[in-house]
């Protein structure tokens, strides 16, 4: 007969029935998992909770709170908790609300993320570049730049307040969520641009308050959403920053001049609502006028000069002196200078118009020559001496020049040149003065002794000789390049260079003249003083052809000496 079973529990059945109770705690099953308990008291600020084990486990109340908000529990509330361990050295069970909820939290969360959704935070604490955010359990990092749309100086008042964010990126296997509330402030916004925008029409006039001014512009609030005013659009007259004209909590009327659907947006101006200047300019600026203005901008091509509020003309720096080329325009004029213009040309399509500062003031070519005409004395310093000259600088801020033939008589104009130096004070006299092409000639040997004065008498009694014309002259001065000499009794002076005094080299020494002695010179030119050159050796090979002419045909077996003699005897 079989044996019966003892009725008694043995020690084996009550570990099976303790694993059972547990859930398979004995091997470790309960531990790591998330379970339901019901709260049976609230000891200080700890929560005793009975998950069915052995012993219950006590929770921190913060944990069952978000930062900043209070936690709500009460004694038989049911609630979820991760058991870390099913015994702690007090017999207690280790049970944690903050891991119940960062599990859950996460597999919300992933699911979220995949879709796309927003999720809901709290910003409680700042770390290195940006701040912590709790998403119901899972901690997530806010960068800075991603806090608001733009910078913000003081988060203090966005902390411990529930908002929604949105997750960028998220690793569960390394804990890390990047959250954005940037995005979401982003998405809203365009959201309510685009409602408002659908209520705006260009050419629509309509009041809005400035909110940010930059260099370029002003920021004006339309009522929820944001308008650009260009420097450019807020007056016709000129403006150097947006701050002379707005300030920011300005109310101001503006025009809706474009609106961008793709970029959302939108252009105003306040000038449009003002009469436009330019209406009628030709009429009321035509091209001679001689007009008054204030220099507003200066610029390396030239200045700005404003004639009425909003109408602006451009002084080329070409246009703005008559004698000061090439300088920078801030050398001749100052910001805020009033000055006397002339008007060149208006373009009342392109909004120019070209005025001349030069052309205001008299041509100082014209005043040199109405006060020094031609033959006057002048005196100045020499300012430059070049290959070909010396250039004097006169009365009027002009200068005259001095070709290198007109320095001195009988010695190269080189050597001529190397007489003077920069800075020397020197006399001249007024040859010639082309105000059209803004020259002055000036002459330096002509005030020798002797010499013709440029549209003198002397230069009158010039004009009566003749290229080619035998004369006779009077030695008036010798020196080693030749003789200085004049027509006749009391007329023009000239000058015979030593190589043409003679045929022979023999002949070519001055010092075989006279003062007072006189002979026959034939007239090879005029200088640019229009004084005359002579020649003995042109007068001695002239007249030897002449003779040849005359006589060589009919005495055919005469010699060039018979020919000559013969010619010579014919005059005497």
């Amino acid at each position: 007969m079989a044996t019966m079973a003892p009725n008694n529990p043995t020690r084996d059945d009550f570990a099976a029935m303790l694993d059972e109770s547990l859930g398979g705690a004995a091997n470790g099953g309960f531990e790591g998992r998330v379970v339901k308990g019901t709260i049976t008291a609230i000891e200080n600020d700890k929560a005793v909770i009975d998950v069915g084990l052995k012993s219950e486990g006590r929770v921190a109340l913060r944990e069952f709170a978000m930062a900043g908000q209070p936690h709500g529990l009460s004694v038989g509330d049911e609630v979820e908790v991760y058991v870390d361990r099913v015994e702690n050295a007090d017999g207690e069970a280790m049970l944690s609300r903050d891991r119940a909820r960062r599990e859950a939290a996460w597999d919300k969360l992933e699911s979220e993320f995949g879709e796309g959704k927003r999720v809901e935070g709290v910003i409680f604490g700042r770390v290195k570049g940006g701040f912590t955010v709790d998403l119901d359990g899972a901690v997530a990092f806010l960068p800075g730049s991603q806090v608001d749309i733009r910078p913000v100086r003081d988060v203090t008042p966005l902390m411990d307040m529930p908002q929604p964010f949105q997750i960028l990126k998220m690793d569960r296997r390394r804990g890390n969520i990047v959250v954005s509330r940037r995005a979401v402030l982003e998405e809203t916004r365009a959201e309510q641009r685009s409602g408002l925008i659908m209520n705006l029409k260009e050419g629509q006039i309509i009041d809005g308050v400035v909110k940010n001014i930059t260099d370029y512009g002003a920021f004006v609030d339309l009522g929820g959403i944001d308008g650009l005013l260009h420097v450019t659009d807020m007056s016709y007259k000129r403006v150097n920053h947006p701050s002379e004209v707005i300030a920011i909590g300005d109310t101001v009327k503006v025009q809706i001049i474009r609106i961008n659907q793709d970029t959302q947006r939108i252009s105003l101006g306040m000038k449009q609502l003002e009469s436009d200047p330019w209406d009628g300019v030709v009429a009321k600026y035509p091209v001679g006028a001689k007009l008054h203005g204030v220099v507003t901008n200066i610029t390396e091509y030239g200045a700005f000069v404003e004639l009425e509020a909003g109408i602006e003309g451009l002084v080329h720096v070409s246009e703005m002196s008559w004698t000061k080329k090439n300088v920078h325009p801030g050398k001749i004029v100052s910001t805020s200078q009033e000055v006397d213009v002339l008007v060149l040309e208006v373009d009342s399509d392109k909004r120019r118009i070209s005025l001349g500062l030069k052309q205001a003031q008299q041509n100082p070519w014209e005043a040199f020559a109405d006060k020094h005409p031609v033959g006057s004395h002048v005196e100045g310093e020499v300012k430059n001496a070049t290959e070909f000259g010396l250039f004097i600088g006169l009365d009027g801020d002009v200068d005259g020049m001095v070709h290198m033939s007109d320095i001195a008589w009988g010695i190269s104009g080189e050597d001529a040149l190397a007489l003077h130096r920069k800075g020397e004070q020197v006399s001249a006299v007024v040859l010639d003065v082309d105000v059209e092409k803004e020259r002055i000639s000036l002459g330096m040997k002509q005030l020798e002794k002797g010499a013709p004065a440029a549209g003198g008498t002397s230069a009158a009694s010039a004009g009566s000789l003749r290229r080619g014309e035998v004369v006779t002259v009077t030695v008036l001065e010798v020196r080693d390049g030749g003789l200085e000499v004049q027509a006749g009794d009391d007329g023009a002076t000239g000058f015979i260079k030593r190589s043409d005094l003679g045929r022979d080299r023999d002949e070519q020494r001055p010092d075989r003249f006279q003062v007072g002695q006189k002979l026959d010179a034939l007239i090879i030119g005029f200088d640019r003083s229009k004084k005359p050159n002579f020649s003995v050796k042109a007068r001695q090979l002239a007249e030897e052809k002449e003779a040849v002419e005359q006589y060589g045909s009919s005495d055919a077996g005469a010699s060039l000496g018979d020919i000559l003699g013969a010619a010579l005897k014919g005059k005497n």
